[in-house]
């Protein structure tokens, strides 16, 4: 019997500055390193270091960056984020072969974005899919790997937002995808595309968004996520471990310890390899975003890249400076369309929704 409820699906990712000025960043990175899984500490203390040491410096630097990224139509997270939205709206509309039975009609689907951060916020995203008729709700956080201060943010903003808005429904979140077979299967093959080429002496960087360790300690599954996705993904690709590695990159602060190893020393180490491991291109791919955004778009080529050039020059291999090659995140292609129709159908048809 197909179930006549409306179903909301809110895609959640972090957020991203209104506009690539000081001002636009200043007010997203107040938002977000205010956040208590972002920056645990007491919040008067932490409030007057980030305002008074932290924002005025990091501001400008930051919006620095994200200029240099900033497309015509805006933000690139943003706009492909809504692409993405629309794209799997269409899916489902049109009868894509990995929905669940209960989204068998037109119409029975409504797809929203929402961000933890900045604008579209959350309560938005919620209200525009209440107002649609919605009387279910899927939670979907644009991490294939669930973190403290990814996933359990959006979950933190969840009930305080329905609560907010005077809607009982019944509502689930997908804490994680990170070993969904589709989603391995889009990764492996947008990796294909990229051009590399199992079994020759190109190699693999998985590099991932580092969290505190102290999170690790707390209970945070991030890690074995992470390897667990590497592994299945180079399964799918049908290389050894001497072909791939893990990286991690993107360290906020030195107060704390971090996971690692760090993406840069990965990259310095193969830099510096000679013999028959030494020599081949090196590809990097970032799994743990759904979506290209600044730490892809800028701090890839204008860090990463050049950071592993520079120590190919200092080993002495210079003819390695050019076999650095950048994988793009999934975003809004295919691949990524039916990766995340099968995320949700998987949800769906396991367990019908429970009121929290």
């Amino acid at each position: 019997m197909t179930d006549k409820h409306r179903q909301g699906i809110l895609l959640v990712n972090t957020g991203t500055p209104a506009a690539p000025t000081p001002e636009a960043v200043r007010a997203y990175l107040s938002q977000f390193l205010m956040d208590r899984r972002i920056v645990p500490m007491n919040r008067t203390a932490w409030w007057f270091i980030l305002h008074l040491f932290i924002l005025p410096r990091r501001s400008r630097r930051s919006a620095a960056k994200y200029a240099s990224i900033w497309g015509e139509k805006g933000s690139p997270l943003l706009v492909t984020q809504e692409e993405l939205k629309c794209a799997l709206q269409r899916a489902f509309e049109e009868g894509e072969p990995a929905r669940p039975e209960r989204l068998e009609e037109p119409g029975r689907v409504v797809v929203a974005n929402g961000m933890s951060f900045g604008e579209p916020s959350i309560i938005a995203a919620l209200e525009g899919l209440r107002l649609a008729g919605c009387e279910r709700l899927l939670v979907l956080p644009l991490y294939p790997q669930s973190a403290f201060s990814t996933t359990a943010v959006v979950r933190d903003a969840l009930q305080p937002a329905l609560a907010a808005l005077g809607w009982e429904t019944s509502w689930q979140l997908i804490d994680n995808y990170h070993d969904n077979p589709a989603y391995v299967q889009a990764v492996a093959e947008t990796v294909r595309e990229a051009g590399f080429i199992p079994g020759s002496r190109d190699r693999l960087l998985f590099s991932y968004h580092s969290i505190p360790l102290k999170d690790l300690a707390a209970g945070d599954s991030y890690a074995q996520q992470c390897e667990t996705s590497s592994r299945g993904i180079a399964a799918a690709l049908g290389i050894g471990q001497g072909q791939w590695a893990i990286g991690y990159q993107c360290r906020f602060d030195r107060g704390r310890d971090w996971l690692a190893p760090f993406t840069k020393d990965m990259l310095a180490g193969w830099a510096k390899e000679e013999g028959p491991e030494g020599g081949g291109r090196v590809f990097l791919v970032c799994p743990g975003f759904a979506l290209d955004c600044l730490e892809t778009l800028y701090d890839v080529p204008q860090e990463l890249q050049p950071h592993y050039q520079a120590a190919c020059a200092a080993a002495g291999n210079p003819g390695q400076q050019g076999d650095f090659v950048y994988v793009p995140c999934l975003n809004s292609s295919k691949p990524h369309v039916r990766a995340l129709c099968a995320v949700v159908a998987d949800s769906l048809n396991a367990s019908a929704p429970q009121k929290e």
